[in-house]
This record gives C-alpha cells, sequence and structure tokens, in this order.
C-alpha cells in the first residue's frame, strides 16, 4: 500500500496472483489537490461501479464519509499515463 500519511495507509492488504487487476485510490486533499492513499485488487464478479467502490472501503479499512471524495483508476490507465 502506498502511504499517504494517514494511520490507515500502513494496513496491509492480501497479495494478489500475478496478473490480476488493481486499481489505484486517491483522496481529494482540497480543489485541486489529490493524494494516492493506496492501490488494492479488483474484486470479481461486481460490476465496475461497485467494484471501484469495494475499493475505497478495502483501502480505508472503513466506509467513507460522505464529505469525502476519491477517484479510483485502473492501475493499467495509472502507468500509462505517467508515459507522458
Amino acid at each position: 500500500m502506498l502511504d499517504a500519511g494517514h494511520a490507515n495507509a500502513t494496513r496491509r492488504l492480501p497479495a494478489l496472483p500475478a496478473g490480476a487487476e488493481r486499481y489505484v485510490v486517491l483522496r481529494q486533499i482540497s480543489s485541486e489537490e489529490w493524494r494516492v492513499i493506496g492501490e488494492v485488487g479488483r474484486r470479481r464478479g461486481l460490476p465496475a461501479r461497485r467494484s471501484r467502490g469495494q475499493a475505497v472501503r478495502d483501502v480505508l479499512g472503513r466506509e467513507p464519509t460522505d464529505d469525502e471524495k476519491f477517484a479510483v483508476l485502473p492501475r493499467s490507465e495509472w502507468r500509462l499515463s505517467l508515459d507522458y
């Protein structure tokens, strides 16, 4: 899991098999700032939108509050964006 300067940032999640789909989860810090808070495996059997919501809960270890905002990207897209 990636460091976010938050107590939950050190929580370890189960390892995934090689090639498993993963999500990168970001938290909105301010109107123009986002912070990576973790990376988690995609839950099989869930539709994409529900799977992304579950990714947020998995990284946080709790339900998000109404005032928190997150973005969830497939790891493959995250890595491709680093090419530019």
